[in-house]
């Protein structure tokens, strides 16, 4: 599964410009309809995995997909277990 993420990334990256490019053609109002049908066209042909919301954050260490913290990069397991050892700075277990 991370391997299949890392290989949406490179996807996504690849096709980033086009993608941009088709979509202002279809939000622009001064498009034409045939212009803006072509583009749809053009963008539905690309592959699926062009697509940036197809990519799921995943933990840096594990690769697990649930239970990441944006902040961090690290899923909740992770974050707790390195917050113990004190390597996330300004982070502590909270006691009172």
């Amino acid at each position: 599964m991370v391997e299949r993420e890392k290989r949406r990334a490179r996807v996504v990256k690849k096709h980033a410009a086009k993608r941009a490019k088709l979509k202002e053609l279809i939000r622009s109002p001064r498009s034409s309809p045939e212009e803006r049908a072509a583009a749809q066209a053009a963008l539905q042909s690309m592959p699926r995995d062009a697509s940036p919301s197809r990519q799921r954050k995943r933990c840096a260490i594990t690769g697990r997909s649930r239970g990441v913290y944006r902040k961090f990069g690290l899923s909740r397991v992770k974050i707790r277990e390195v917050a113990a050892r004190g390597e996330i700075p300004g982070l502590a277990k909270a006691s009172w």
